[in-house]
């Protein structure tokens, strides 16, 4: 009896255990000229300052290198070296430090858009022997899209890397993975390049712009949605969702829409707490040590039904 008391305190104790918190650098966009096969000092500093903090993972929202050229067409040893330099500069610092790297392609990695299929299959091979170190849910198609976990937390990463819905296929295993997944998970993070909503001045024709799959993750209870491309620091929420737009590492910062200063070459560092709380901060260049000051991002961002009101938390 005394056995089986022991027994059901054990389980009781191990049943009420909180969840762990969860730490996450955020990189975005940190690639120069077309064909660049080198990184400007603002990426080894970011890249660092994260080996130092030691997040659980690193999530990449695209753009690590730099193609997408259209004349001359980069050729094929061209985009082998472009990643076997984002490999010696990024993936490989990440990995002997034992930091896990989720990617999302950039329209510089691997463009959706006709006439960019031979980058798509570089991306594809460049990432074919590099899937992270994470519990996976869904992983047939890495490194385009995927759904893994980690201290309960669902990470979904999508292929957004050319402007409006997204492809009929991908919208409809993006539907299945979180009708499916996401009520069984504490927090539900959502990742991709273009952002669905305008965020930075010149750019504000690049985003998904699509209310069905606002919807979609309203509806399935995504917490967090980060996005690169616009190469602006925000967050903001609209709805349910907290929405984190990243700055650029690289070539490009650009202004906010409205604003008169160009954001700065950060990195973004996301955690979620035993209780599913979402705190958000970037880390400027240079030094990437000091978080930006959340009184410099304008209250509002944007109009109509995509208007982002500033947030840098979000409760569980």
């Amino acid at each position: 009896m005394r056995r089986l008391a022991v027994a059901l305190l054990v389980l009781t104790l191990a049943t009420a255990a909180p969840a762990e918190p969860l730490r996450i650098a955020v990189i975005s966009d940190l690639n120069g000229s077309y064909g660049s096969t080198e990184y400007g000092p603002e990426v080894s500093s970011a890249l660092d300052r994260i080996i130092a903090l030691r997040p659980d993972l690193v999530i990449s929202t695209g753009d690590m290198v730099a193609g997408q050229r259209r004349n001359p067409k980069l050729t094929t040893a061209e985009l082998a070296a472009m990643w076997a330099a984002f490999h010696a500069t990024v993936s490989d610092p990440l990995a002997r430090s034992g930091l896990p790297l989720l990617v999302t392609p950039g329209n510089h990695d691997a463009s959706a858009y006709p006439g960019f299929e031979a980058e798509r299959t570089a991306f594809a091979a460049a990432w074919a022997d590099r899937a992270p170190a994470l519990v996976s849910l869904d992983s047939g198609g890495w490194p385009f899209r995927g759904a893994w976990t980690a201290h309960d937390v669902l990470l979904v990463g999508i292929d957004a890397t050319r402007s409006g819905p997204l492809a009929d296929d991908d919208m409809a295993w993006l539907r299945g993975i979180l009708q499916s997944q996401a009520g069984r998970y504490r927090t539900v993070i959502l990742f991709g390049h273009l952002p669905l909503m305008p965020i930075s001045r010149g750019r504000e024709g690049d985003v998904l712009a699509d209310p069905a799959l606002f919807d979609l993750a309203q509806t399935a209870g995504v917490d967090l949605w980060l996005s690169g491309h616009h190469h602006a620091f925000y967050s903001g929420s609209a709805g349910d969702i907290l929405f984190v737009a990243q700055a650029a590492l690289g070539n490009g910062p650009r202004k906010l829409m409205g604003e008169t200063d160009v954001s700065a070459q950060s990195f973004t560092w996301i955690e979620v707490d035993d209780n599913g709380r979402i705190t958000v901060a970037a880390y400027p260049f240079p030094g990437h040590d000091t978080k930006l000051d959340a009184d410099t991002l304008p209250p509002m961002l944007g109009t109509g039904a995509f208007r982002l009101t500033r947030a840098l938390s979000h409760p569980d």
